[in-house]
């Protein structure tokens, strides 16, 4: 059977536009995508990248409080909603534009459009057109999902924080995950009111549990208004246009906006999977087997629509693999263990391996933590503290774990993650001269256990 193209890749984010121009350039594939939206995906265009540069837009009040401190006669004149948000849709389609060209300059055909799976080897666009091919990849990925509140329509979602017309003067943030606390931080520095609702008895759930801790407490000492184990009851516009909130634990209180981050889903419904015999899980992930192959042997999915690990890089790296596997004949398992990963927190959580309470459950351990206030905002006089944390198998002695709360722990984690990853035991953190005076300086210089289990 003849097809218009050897793959015919949905979704124009991070994975599919990698493996789409990777199987294009460097397998001589005949490659399509269609896209509906924007390409880039959530990371880029309502993700990873608009986020981080709020983040860095939102720290700078805290750095003219710390230069006065050091000698520097500075002034915080307030921060330009209009003129950032000017520059940063700039920058968003600058990198839409880079996105469009690899794939034009692979030779991968784009097409703007919605695109459904009519049956193993034909997808149908939202103009009309049908197209074969030889393997169909999903990468749809997500979408935020709003719970079934009364008056939830009145809220907005992280796909809509980057539009918003002005700031707002006060926000309540609903969820405990790390897209609530990250623009709870943000909205916090840049001059919003926060509170923050979390259902559960402790933000980042998952995560290690002392990190975390200092996270909140720190999320608090910096002005977000959290209160755990606190939901919603109803929402409603007031007379003013401000929106009315009940919670659970009893408070009304009125906002000027309010931002779901309860949650993601994968892009699935509406798509026609489960009619060509793609299988779904409970909450509409695409079911994939190691080499991210779902039921139908000629489709495949990669990204946050399986629902695996959600991460950009991760994404791309499925992507990856599915060209090695199916366009290169070499067939490769995507590798999920010890992803370094981190949270944009003020400060920062950046985290590799297991939590304590997971090895915990594995087998005994000892712990390694110190806690302490860092140099650099000492001196200014802030109450600032950073986490460094091993947890350590007591019978290999490798390194099961490591966490990091401290402003740049993302940068830290990353290199963290290369020796946790290749197995390296305490001994060789031990063995590593300290370089000093740096916070990550402590990750090599505990000496004693605060604890075994």
């Amino acid at each position: 059977m003849t097809f218009d193209y050897d793959l015919f890749v949905i979704g124009g984010g991070s994975g599919g536009v990698r493996a789409a121009r990777v199987a294009a350039s460097e397998t001589g594939a005949k490659v399509a995508l269609a896209e509906e939206d924007r390409y880039g995906g959530t990371c880029v265009i309502r993700g990873c990248v608009p986020k981080k540069l709020m983040v860095f837009a939102s720290e700078f009040p805290g750095m003219v409080d710390e230069a006065r401190a050091y000698g520097w006669d500075m002034v915080n004149a307030g921060f330009n909603w209009g003129a950032f948000k000017t520059k940063l849709h700039a920058e968003l389609d600058r990198l839409e534009g880079i996105y469009r060209n690899l794939l034009k300059n692979a030779g991968v055909e784009s097409f703007d459009a919605r695109a459904t799976v009519v049956d193993a080897h034909t997808v149908e666009l939202s103009t009309g057109e049908r197209k074969t091919a030889k393997h169909i990849l999903l990468a749809m990925g997500g979408q935020p999902v709003k719970p079934e509140i009364p008056g939830a329509d009145l809220a907005i979602t992280s796909n809509d924080i980057f539009h918003m017309e002005q700031l707002p003067g006060t926000m309540l943030i609903l969820g405990g995950g790390y897209i609530a606390c990250e623009f709870a931080g943000i909205l916090n520095g840049l001059g919003v009111d926060v509170t923050q609702y979390y259902r559960g008895a402790q933000v980042l759930r998952g995560f290690d549990d002392e990190a975390r801790g200092l996270v909140a407490e720190e999320m608090r000492q910096n002005g977000v208004d959290l209160h755990l184990g606190t939901n919603i009851l109803s929402m409603a516009r007031d007379a003013s246009g401000r929106i009315r909130v009940v919670a659970t634990n009893g408070d009304e209180r009125v906002f000027d906006q309010v931002l779901f981050a309860t949650g993601r889903s994968p892009n699935t419904d509406a798509m026609g999977l489960e009619a060509v015999g793609v299988k779904l899980g409970r909450g509409g992930q695409v079911l994939v087997d190691d080499y991210s192959q779902t039921a139908v042997p000629s489709i495949y999915a990669i990204g946050d629509v399986t629902d695996r690990v959600n991460l950009t890089p991760v994404a791309i790296r499925e992507g990856m693999a599915f060209v090695e596997t199916v366009f290169k004949g070499n067939p490769t398992k995507p590798d999920h263990e010890l992803i370094p990963t981190a949270i944009f927190t003020q400060p920062e959580m950046g985290t590799v391996g297991m939590s304590e309470e997971e090895a915990r459950d594995k087998g005994p351990i000892e712990v390694y933590c110190t806690s302490f206030k860092p140099m650099q905002t000492a001196f200014a006089g802030r109450p600032d503290r950073v986490m460094m944390k091993l947890v350590i198998c007591a019978d290999t002695r490798r390194v099961l774990g490591c966490h990091i709360v401290a402003p740049g722990a993302g940068e830290m984690i990353q290199l963290a993650g290369i020796a946790v990853k290749m197995g390296a035991t305490k001994e060789d953190f031990d063995r590593t001269v300290a370089v000093h005076p740096t916070m990550s300086e402590e990750i090599v210089t505990m000496k004693a256990p605060v604890r075994r289990a």
